[in-house]
């Protein structure tokens, strides 16, 4: 197993002086049309994970299942969209030397992600993108879909746009153990990007360190929204609603703070089958309790803000209110990744924001890349002078 992956780390890290724009462009052109072609394939081993995996929850299996025509359509707009701008400024010194800032590729960057298809594609298309070769790893439950997706799709893509196949590698094992293979390796992974929730991806970016490899993690996750006293009933309904429309996602409605618990919407919570709790943890991570929500009633917008800021993990909050002084302190207090006012937090996703697909929501409060992680933020910042 270590061997393999090595291996495909390697052949991933060796590929990457290869890349360059419009070859790059044209090689996740061609892989959209082969989604299309192959699309037989792609749903015939995509229907064997779902039969395999029926003891997941509905929530898993909702990430399970493939969209094959919107794998298409992301990977064409992906194609479409313009290069990263690789000089990021520029300027002279008072002896004539010549500076410029440039962005130059990471390299091989791994990926480990849940047992989600999609992202496979997502995650390997901004890396390309970016100029950045990858080795994909995810859960042992969607990895006849991936296997299809990497090997008949963005391999012979490549290939057909004359660049090297390997950019792509593949962590060929279910077994978990090849997740701490992956981030110990780092003269050729520097960086793994750890997608998923719970301990167990924060085990692993602890692994991570221990070996001297950076990650990008996504560990934990949540939506908070806050119906201010002023707010509107009819909008904060619909905001409720729309917030709920998957359950299984990380930018859903998690936490529901009201200035008064009687303002909260309890019978539409009923209605779109949700339980109402007053624990607070991340219910999309909870197979058995994930139709939840956490109600709370706070003593006004700086309480909201303050259990928004400090008891979660800063994912993304909303305040709803036709006050827009209070919208405005909401906003300004908020240290979280996405703030909004009067908008559902399930915005909180690359494409919907930025046009692009994400690598995934980065939590982290250092700088850096922070929120939905796109081909845009994956770059090393590098000067080049010239006396």
């Amino acid at each position: 197993m270590r061997q393999q992956i090595e291996a495909e780390a390697q052949a991933a890290h060796d590929a990457v002086a290869s890349l360059a724009d419009e070859p790059v462009a044209a090689a996740l052109a061609r892989a959209a049309a082969l989604v299309r072609e192959r699309r037989g394939a792609i749903e015939q081993a995509n229907a064997a994970d779902l039969a395999a995996a029926t003891h997941l929850d509905a929530g898993t299996r909702d990430r399970l299942r493939i969209d094959v025509e919107s794998v298409a359509g992301q990977l064409e707009q992906l194609a479409a969209l313009p290069p990263l701008e690789r000089l990021e400024d520029a300027w002279g010194l008072e002896d004539g030397t010549q500076v410029e800032v440039r962005r130059i590729p990471i390299g091989a960057v791994g990926a480990n992600f849940e047992a989600r298809p999609n992202v496979a594609v997502d995650v390997a298309g901004q890396l390309l993108k970016s100029l950045n070769a990858g080795v994909l790893r995810t859960g042992g439950a969607a990895l006849r879909t991936v296997t299809v997706l990497v090997d008949d799709v963005l391999r012979p893509a490549l290939a057909a746009a004359g660049l090297p196949p390997e950019a792509v590698g593949l962590v060929r094992t279910p077994k978990r153990e090849a997740a701490r293979v992956l981030v110990s390796l780092p003269r050729v992974l520097p960086l793994v990007i750890l997608r998923g929730s719970g301990e167990t991806t924060a085990a692993l970016a602890r692994e991570a360190a221990r070996h001297g490899v950076r990650t990008l993690a996504h560990a934990e996750g949540g939506g908070v929204l806050y119906l201010h006293r002023a707010a509107d009933p009819a909008k904060a309904a619909a905001i409720v609603e729309a917030s709920l429309d998957r359950l299984g996602v990380c930018n859903r409605l998690n936490l529901l703070l009201c200035d008064e618990v009687s303002q909260a919407p309890v019978e539409l919570l009923a209605r779109l089958g949700m339980t109402v709790r007053d624990e607070l943890r991340e219910w999309a991570n909870e197979p058995d309790r994930i139709a939840s929500v956490t109600v709370r009633g706070v003593a006004g917008w700086e309480e909201a803000v303050r259990v928004a800021n400090e008891e979660t993990s800063g994912l993304a909050a909303s305040i709803v209110t036709e006050d827009a002084a209070v919208a405005q302190a909401f906003l300004d207090a908020y240290r979280g990744t996405a703030a909004y006012w009067n908008a559902t937090t399930r915005l909180t996703d690359g494409f919907k924001l930025t046009g692009s697909p994400e690598t995934g929501i980065n939590v982290d409060r250092v700088p850096g890349p922070r929120g939905p992680v796109t081909y845009r933020d994956l770059y090393l910042r590098q000067f080049r002078v010239v006396g």
